[in-house]
């Protein structure tokens, strides 16, 4: 192959958009679909909601399941069945969670907008979400086995969505 064939075959491939761009969520694979969690573990996060407003307040504790140290959950393949409340993302449910965080791949391709830089299929780093401060590593006071009622989640609310 001929140097401007080369050049020409690189330029073509660097034109082809990623997945996200080009396929809407119901679409994607199921290895595109979980390629889209960024690792930021914010959705293991627990939230309560105001029930006179409908207000979600972020908190900063854990799920039970929800590894600290490592920002991801210990058991995602069985965590519906160990969580009760534990929300599976669908193509079809993600445009209606309230508390999907700003930054969520779901959200943002659900919206047409593209993933920011720090994104593991962007940067080609699955470390580039924590470096960026994106996730919650680092940021996890307690985990939900450790508080009893719920008004003991009160002095883990956070000021705004990590």
């Amino acid at each position: 192959m001929s140097l401007d064939a080369r050049t020409k075959a690189r330029e073509r491939s660097l034109m082809i958009e990623p997945f996200w761009k080009t396929k809407p969520l119901a679409a994607m694979t199921d290895a595109e679909w979980e390629s889209l969690c960024d690792g930021c573990g914010k959705c293991c996060l627990a939230k309560l909601e105001d029930e006179d407003t409908g207000e979600i307040h972020w908190t900063s504790v854990g799920c039970r399941l929800f590894d600290a140290g490592a920002c991801r959950c210990r058991n995602y393949e069985n965590r519906l069945a160990q969580v009760h409340d534990c929300v599976r993302l669908t193509p079809e449910n993600v445009a209606t969670i309230s508390w999907l965080p700003s930054t969520c791949a779901y959200r943002l391709v659900a919206e047409g907008r593209d993933l920011e830089w720090w994104h593991p299929l962007v940067s080609g780093s699955a470390t580039t979400v924590h470096e960026a401060g994106i996730s919650v590593l680092g940021r996890v006071e307690a985990i939900e086995d450790e508080l009893d009622a719920p008004e003991d989640y009160f002095p883990y609310i956070l000021d705004e969505e990590p």
